[in-house]
């Protein structure tokens, strides 16, 4: 009787109409992995921080009873650059020994995943635009066309830049008046990567795209 019932759970999931209606089922598993999701942060959050680094996110996957826990972690907002391997590697280690010892683990298998956000992380929040002053950056606006510019200070009610302007192909970029924008006509932001600027660290792969440090432990 209960394998039938969680078969008829199943099949009305996905069901035509049923998309954007969660079971009573699932909408208690959602709220079970956010309360876990919140209690690794106030668990991990000491150790990242031991490490000088800033715990960006956790986010946590099941596939049966198996567990991914993926940690995204970054330098402070005052510091430059980006987290080394070295670093990942370092906290990892000491992130995946804090897991082991948690008395309130379910003892579920889990994969401990370990990375940075690299430069193609959207800038969302105040702490990612204060992280890359005076780097070249994207603002796509709520409204309006999007705003190429070198990111030259961060209040706390927005940006300011300085404009490049568009010229032709082969001439010297030109450089618009200051430009101050709120982060409350703000969409998001992306970092543009300048391959003539040796203090832009990043890695890239084999077709040429940036890549995220990272670091994974297995269960």
């Amino acid at each position: 009787m209960i394998d039938n019932i969680i078969e008829w759970e199943a099949a009305m999931a996905v069901q035509p109409g049923n998309g954007n209606r969660a079971t009573p089922r699932k909408a208690a598993l959602d709220a079970e992995l956010q309360a876990e999701t919140q209690r690794l942060r106030a668990r991990l959050q000491p150790v990242v921080e031991q490490h000088h680094l800033y715990l960006e996110e956790i986010d946590i996957k099941t596939a049966g009873s198996h567990r991914t826990v993926h940690v995204v972690v970054d330098l402070p907002e005052d510091r430059q650059g980006s987290v080394g391997l070295d670093v990942i590697s370092d906290v990892s280690l000491d992130l995946s020994q804090t897991m082991d010892d948690d008395p309130d683990d379910d003892g579920r298998p889990y994969s401990l995943e370990i990375s940075s956000p690299g430069v193609s992380r959207p800038l969302t929040e105040p702490r990612h635009w204060r992280r890359n002053v005076g780097r070249m950056v994207l603002v796509k606006p709520l409204q309006g066309e999007e705003v190429l510019g070198r990111l030259q200070e961060v209040s706390g009610a927005g940006i300011r830049l300085l404009p490049q302007l568009p010229v032709k192909k082969g001439m010297k970029p030109k450089q618009g008046e200051p430009t101050t924008l709120e982060f409350t006509a703000i969409r998001n932001g992306t970092v543009q990567v300048e391959f003539a600027h040796s203090h832009d660290e990043h890695h890239e792969d084999g077709a040429g795209n940036p890549e995220k440090s990272g670091a994974r432990h297995p269960a």
